[in-house]
């Protein structure tokens, strides 16, 4: 019995050694990151003379930073989220399922959580989507342009 009993001690050692080994690391955005393509995004849309709202989301959708510019349009709000989430829970721009809609397939409108506009880009991090950029209130390919040059200081920001 004693001898049964170290076997198995010795098993779940060995076995628990292994399962760590093969949990995967998730690399996540942090709030500070998240702030820096927002101000990013920000310096961008200031350039433009744009009045914009710029939502940054974790890779789950959930915000962590918003931004809106004066003089941007409330309704603005909502939408730049849900461009940003849309970005985020289906790892790819937003402007994919806008195009479906305007192809025929108006099904992608029925996606949980999906907003079809232009203007989400998902923010990438060694080959891994880590959270998402949406921006709303201008024309959608401004939209866009805006929240792409703030998805494009994440390698720095992440390094400072």
């Amino acid at each position: 019995m004693k001898l049964a009993r170290i076997f198995i001690t010795v098993l779940l050692l060995a076995t628990a050694g292994n399962l760590h080994a093969q949990l995967p690391v998730k690399k996540v955005l942090t709030l500070s990151v998240a702030k820096r393509i927002a101000e990013a995004a920000e310096a961008e849309a200031k350039k433009r003379g744009s009045t914009v709202v710029i939502a940054v989301v974790d890779d789950g959708g959930y915000l962590l930073v918003l931004h809106r510019l004066d003089d941007t349009q409330v309704a603005s709000v909502e939408v730049g989220i849900g461009k940003a989430r849309t970005a985020a829970i289906f790892r790819r721009p937003s402007k994919v399922f806008e195009e479906q809609v305007k192809s025929g397939r108006v099904a992608a409108l029925a996606l949980p959580g999906a907003t079809p506009l232009q203007g989400g880009v998902p923010i990438m991090y060694e080959g891994k989507v880590i959270g998402a950029i949406g921006v709303s209130g201008n024309t959608p390919q401004e939209d866009e342009e805006i929240a792409i040059a703030g998805a494009a200081v994440t390698e720095n920001a992440i390094k400072q």
